[in-house]
């Protein structure tokens, strides 16, 4: 079996899809992207595919190391992403090719369901408890919340008021038995960081993600020992080597995200470094099936996995949603708040090819909001 065809394709509303074909017709998908930068991974994952066509699809990690390492700059978000989406569909062909979930491939399942959280907000938080109570209602025991949208550094009275007001409005509409996560977002300096943790910690948030910017790895010693919070971060670090500083800080949970941090290869490394920090998995994922196709894999066979992040009713997802390009939804039907483990071989799900070509002949050009404060300087998004 080899590697005949790589094909990607730009889907609403703002994901990058990669097809690769082996020449007796087996068909592995997976998601490379970079969220408003998907045109320029589309171009890594086309000089990837110089290499990849012609190869044996089952050389997984050989094929990782080769399109990670076989150039002589590496790492950063564009070729991680690349390399990610690669592996996914990678494995996904290992998986129909045998006839087993990639979680089997895995070692096997450690568990029979994944408890998945919903998102509540937006960017800029508005309306937090009737967001929440509908996804109570839905079933799922917990959600994420940004914590503030633009906002200064280092915040008045009236600032860090309206985070505990908004944490505190979920909190309500969650009751004690569910859970809230809360998003900084790199946004605060760490002494506001430092602040606002400090103020929110009466209402039990389950973590606290990017208390700051993934570039200030040597501020979170003093964060992790000064916060009565757990702190999560990793949606913006790309393998082992970034998450290790976080992780020797003391940080509860690592959150990787399957289409930035090198795919299943990398994350699953990454999760059993994690462990041995005494860390949590709680993969980062806004995006679209087939990444969280992906990072549903990885939880059925990580122990030390805490939690998913899934896309449904999301604020980016305007034009399309987690269930569009799907034959059938049933992998994502989510019962009070859980994915259940199937057998379906590979990564479990069946993408709707004509739908995708069809979304890809229109594309986006998805950017993110560029935020300045009130003085007119550069605001984090």
């Amino acid at each position: 079996m080899k590697i005949a065809r790589v094909e990607t394709f730009l889907i609403p509303p703002r994901w990058l899809f990669c097809r690769i074909e082996t020449d007796d017709g087996v068909v592995g998908w997976g998601e490379p992207v970079v969220e408003g930068r998907a045109e320029v991974v589309r171009s890594a994952v086309e000089v990837l595919s110089e290499y990849l066509v012609g190869q044996d699809p089952l050389r997984i990690q050989d094929h990782w190391q080769v399109l990670s390492k076989g150039g002589f700059y590496r790492g950063g978000p564009v070729l991680s992403s690349a390399v990610a989406g690669i592996d996914q569909a990678l494995w996904d062909i290992a998986g129909r090719a045998l006839g087993v979930p990639v979680h089997t491939l895995l070692g096997g399942p450690v568990r029979d369901t994944v408890r998945v959280y919903a998102w509540v907000g937006g960017d800029e938080p508005q309306r937090l408890k009737e967001e929440v109570t509908a996804q109570v209602e839905a079933g799922f025991t917990a959600v994420k919340m940004n914590a503030a949208g633009r906002t200064p550094p280092i915040g008045s009275p009236a600032d860090t008021a309206a985070v505990v007001e908004r944490v505190a409005a979920a909190r309500e509409a969650l009751g004690p038995h569910r859970d809230v996560a809360v998003d900084f977002h790199g946004r605060f300096a760490a002494a506001n960081a430092r602040r606002v943790l400090h103020e929110i910690a009466p209402l039990h948030p389950l973590f606290v993600e990017e208390p700051v910017l993934p570039d200030q790895a040597h501020l979170l010693p003093g964060l992790v020992s000064a916060s009565p919070v757990p702190l999560a971060t990793g949606e913006r670090l790309y393998g082992r080597a970034d998450f290790l500083p976080a992780l020797t800080a003391g940080v509860a949970v690592a959150q990787p995200d399957l289409s930035h941090a090198g795919g299943i290869s990398e994350v699953t490394r990454i999760a059993s470094l994690a462990e041995t920090f005494g860390a949590h998995l709680a993969p980062h994922c806004p995006l679209g099936p087939i990444a969280l196709a992906a990072s549903l894999q990885v939880a059925f066979a990580t122990p030390n996995f805490l939690i998913q992040e899934q896309s449904r009713g999301i604020h980016y997802n305007k034009d399309a949603d987690l269930l569009s390009y799907l034959v059938d939804t049933e992998p994502f039907r989510f019962v009070d708040g859980q994915a259940h483990r199937t057998a379906l071989p590979g990564l479990g799900v069946t993408v709707d090819e004509d739908a995708v070509r069809a979304a890809d002949r229109s594309g986006h050009a998805w950017r993110n909001p560029v935020w300045r404060h009130a003085d007119g300087s550069f605001a984090e998004w």
